[in-house]
């Protein structure tokens, strides 16, 4: 079994951050090991407080994993302060890993800032050139690159923009637009689209943590990127079409549907 690890915040409400990163990789069958870098006070109906984590703690976290365990796969979701970012960035580069996935959380569905106005410039500094594949939703894209994303188009133009700035892979994830969800990965040369309906619900909490922790643990078990990616989008999309309410608000999307399909 391989060991995936992710560097997020706590969503007390379950559907997001931590939780749904070690419930996603649950379901890929791989082991999940966690790095909180902040707890927040969250529901289905938004995030009501943060509190950051000392990034001491933060560096004292990585190194009791990697010092003890073999690391397949990393994912980094949650990193509001610019401190948070630079002690990651900087303890990681202590130890041998791959397979690195940044999702760059900014801003919650409520619209809660998730990450300090002025940690954008330490994200894209420290943590987008370490990254195999980083995969923003399209606001967070429109604020990596400072451009407006209306079409495919402008997606492309904005994964060939955060390409320049380091990762190997971009993919500009488009559940923001209009019609069928089309997610582009690009790779510094070719653009590639995945295209699913789209599913009419509000049940999409946690959405963009569970598609890269899917995408971290398939690379953590051995697949391309392009293979990872195409088996992530079908893995969040059955699990979208399978979401269920469970508060007043958005509820999360169904990590477990096949589990619990076969067992029914």
């Amino acid at each position: 079994m391989k060991n995936l690890l992710t560097i997020a915040g706590s969503d007390s409400s379950g559907g997001a951050g931590i939780q749904a990163d070690l419930k996603t990789f649950s379901a890929h069958k791989v082991f999940g090991m966690s790095v909180i870098t902040a707890v927040t006070a969250q529901s289905t109906q938004g995030v009501f407080a943060v509190q950051d984590i000392d990034p001491e703690i933060i560096k004292k976290q990585i190194e009791a994993v990697f010092e003890d365990i073999p690391v397949h796969g990393i994912k980094i979701g949650m990193v509001s302060k610019t401190e948070t970012i630079k002690i990651i960035a900087k303890t990681l580069k202590q130890y041998p890993h791959n397979n690195l996935v940044v999702d760059p959380v900014m801003i919650s569905k409520s619209g809660f800032d998730l990450l300090q106005p002025d940690a954008k410039a330490a994200l894209i500094e420290y943590l987008l050139p370490m990254a195999t594949i980083v995969t923003p939703n399209l606001p967070e894209a429109e604020e990596i690159t400072g451009m407006k994303i209306q079409s495919l188009c402008d997606m492309k133009i904005a994964a060939k923009k955060i390409h320049l700035m380091g990762p190997q892979y971009v993919l500009v994830k488009g559940g923001h637009l209009d019609g069928d969800a089309v997610d582009i990965l690009f790779d510094g040369t070719i653009y590639k689209n995945y295209t699913s309906k789209r599913i009419e619900t509000k049940n999409t909490h946690g959405t963009g943590c569970t598609l890269s922790s899917a995408i971290a643990a398939n690379l953590g078990n051995g697949m391309e990127v392009h293979t990872a990616v195409e088996s992530a989008k079908a893995y969040i999309t059955t699990a979208i079409e399978h979401s269920f309410a469970i508060g007043k608000g958005p509820g999360p999307v169904h990590h477990f549907y096949e589990l619990y399909r076969q067992d029914s």
